[in-house]
């Protein structure tokens, strides 16, 4: 059972084609792989109770205790160039967009590559992870993780949030049922289309801020194909991965 709704049906309900419910995984990406390797269909989502060892970018650990969603979805889009970039820019995009529905406003703010924010504090992270036989992609990997009820841990609380203490109630069945079928198509397109980048400029934390790192500059928005872009001063260069630290 997710908050009272029986696991058979969580398939059917998100119009996934199939839906894997674990009491305890040791990441919901690894569990992903396995099911990509086994030709598994487009869509597949596998959602665990807790996570051992959950993962984020640059090998980071994630917490993932009980209460969270904790969230894998396979995914297997046109073999042409896939840009995880996209992928994750159109992710965080869902989760905005299904977190706002829930609280009524538009309050959501996304951190260039893949952190929610709420409240100036992480709500939720993504990572996607690829999986190719020579130059051809096999599968992606999408990893979605959400504070929804789960405790947050005194020493990062002053920087993440769960979504409960803005939502006292919420369910997270009601946060999957907007997110999921939205995850299910981010695998669509190479490039973000242009009211892709205008609905994330509109939730930009970063635009117009000074970082040191990538490399120190202004932030500038987001290339077609999710790259950072940063003003230098003297000119703007665009940055494909890195951790952003302010100046």
């Amino acid at each position: 059972m997710l908050d009272g709704v029986p696991a058979a049906g969580l398939a059917r309900r998100w119009g996934v084609p199939q839906c894997g419910l674990f009491r305890r995984l040791t990441s919901t990406l690894d569990a992903i792989h396995d099911l990509g390797s086994q030709g598994v269909p487009d869509g597949a989502t596998v959602i665990a109770e807790e996570q051992t060892a959950g993962r984020g970018r640059d090998g980071r650990s994630w917490h993932s205790p009980a209460g969270g969603v904790w969230l894998g979805m396979l995914l297997r889009p046109p073999p042409e160039r896939v840009e995880l970039g996209v992928v994750s820019i159109r992710a965080g995009l869902a989760v905005a967009d299904a977190v706002d529905a829930l609280l009524g406003e538009p309050a959501v703010r996304l951190k260039w590559p893949n952190d929610v924010l709420l409240d100036d504090r992480k709500l939720a992270g993504i990572l996607c992870e690829a999986r190719w036989q020579g130059e051809r992609l096999q599968w992606l990997a999408l990893g979605v993780g959400v504070n929804v009820r789960n405790p947050i841990p005194a020493g990062v609380a002053p920087r993440a949030i769960a979504l409960r203490e803005r939502l006292p109630a919420v369910q997270r069945v009601a946060l999957l049922d907007r997110l999921v079928p939205a995850l299910a198509r981010v695998g669509a397109g190479i490039a973000l289309s242009e009211p892709e980048r205008a609905a994330f400029a509109a939730r930009d934390w970063l635009r117009g801020r000074r970082i040191r790192a990538p490399v120190p500059g202004r932030a500038g928005g987001l290339r077609q194909d999710g790259a950072l872009l940063v003003d230098l001063g003297a000119g703007t260069v665009s940055v494909r991965e890195g951790h952003v630290e302010l100046a």
